[in-house]
């Protein structure tokens, strides 16, 4: 196999430029998929319930069949946030398909105002797309005074869909778990009490 003729000048350039307009291509397409998988990823949990990511109902599932689930709650606060944080219940049994209402109960029990924003997740996993929320205080940032609390009521159900999926047909118990963590830095509005003088706080 013979060579072919030496590269001018004007064609090495030309090649060069080729070269580097691909490989800018590459490099601007591999940074818009990187943008693009934050939400893209959250978009598929919620879809799919990937992760244990549960989804939102706007009313009640349309039947309710006999088989039973028992669903565990779980509390976990950040160490930056000095709340304690609880349900009030551990456990509850339910027929699938039914509406059922509990609460957690939130107390700020630090020295200065601050808000709390909770993250979720189902296990097991694979039970995250028939776990349904009706209402839920994961859904907005929660402020707290020094000494406040405040109970927040869940309403969910599990969607008999889930007792035709034979990758469950097993699962007899569901975990509800939820981890509070700051959403901002202490803001004065939250910082004390109406009928409290702050300078009376310690610091």
């Amino acid at each position: 196999m013979t060579a072919g003729p030496p590269l001018g000048g004007n064609d090495l350039r030309r090649r060069n430029l080729t070269v580097a307009v691909v490989m800018g291509g590459v490099f601007v397409s591999m940074v818009g998929a990187a943008f693009a998988a934050v939400p893209l990823y959250q978009l598929f949990c919620q879809v799919t319930g990937y992760g244990g990511t549960t989804q939102r109902a706007e009313g009640g599932a349309e039947n309710v069949i006999d088989r039973e689930i028992t669903v565990r709650f779980d509390a976990n606060v950040n160490p930056k946030l000095t709340w304690n944080f609880k349900p009030l219940q551990r456990t509850v049994k339910l027929k699938m398909g039914e509406t059922t209402q509990i609460a957690y109960i939130a107390e700020n029990v630090g020295e200065i105002g601050n808000v709390g924003t909770s993250v979720f997740n189902v296990t097991p996993f694979e039970a995250g797309s028939y776990f349904n929320k009706i209402d839920c205080f994961c859904f907005t940032e929660q402020p707290l005074k020094p000494g406040e609390s405040v109970e927040m009521p869940v309403v969910f159900f599990i969607d008999p869909a889930m007792d035709e999926d034979e990758n469950l047909s097993h699962v007899k118990e569901i975990t509800l778990s939820y981890t509070f963590y700051p959403a901002e830095e202490p803001d004065d509005t939250v910082a004390s009490r109406p009928d409290e003088d702050p300078s009376n706080n310690k610091l």
